[in-house]
């Protein structure tokens, strides 16, 4: 094995302590952005993709498609609700800015999705390209 990299095993030995990494904590980076569970449902002629967004007006969601990743943008607003003179005991419940993409299969017409708002549940529907079947005669050549 040694030898495929012009090494030796003394070269090994030698050398395998040297490599020093350090993680600290600068170099992680957090994610400010949060993301939402979606489910992605295939059936016969489409692809279904739905999001529950509680706490969202759909004008302001946005879905958009890059070559073949679908993104849903939008930020979950702190209700007025909450403001300093509440002391909050249990906060489970998260406001900021959400985006989620998925990588989408080629065979979707992507200039026919359309997505609805129901109960806060984003549906987003794309259809699958149909292509008709067509049975092709092989032609015997004469030579």
């Amino acid at each position: 094995m040694f030898g495929m990299f012009n090494a030796t095993k003394k070269d090994w030995d030698e050398n395998r302590d040297t490599i020093e990494v350090e993680i600290t904590d600068d170099e992680i980076i957090e994610e400010d952005l949060g993301q939402v569970a979606l489910d992605i449902l295939e059936l016969e002629d489409s692809i279904i993709i739905i999001a529950p967004l509680a706490w969202v007006d759909i004008n302001e969601v946005d879905i958009s498609v890059a070559r073949n990743i679908l993104t849903i943008s939008w930020e979950r607003k702190t209700p007025e609700i909450y403001n300093d003179a509440w002391k909050i005991l249990v906060q489970e419940c998260f406001f900021w800015p959400y985006s989620r993409s998925i990588i989408l299969p080629e065979n979707l017409a992507l200039n026919k999705i359309r997505a609805t708002m129901e109960n806060n549940l984003l549906i987003v529907e794309i259809p699958k390209l149909q292509f008709p079947s067509k049975s092709i005669k092989i032609d015997k050549l004469e030579g």
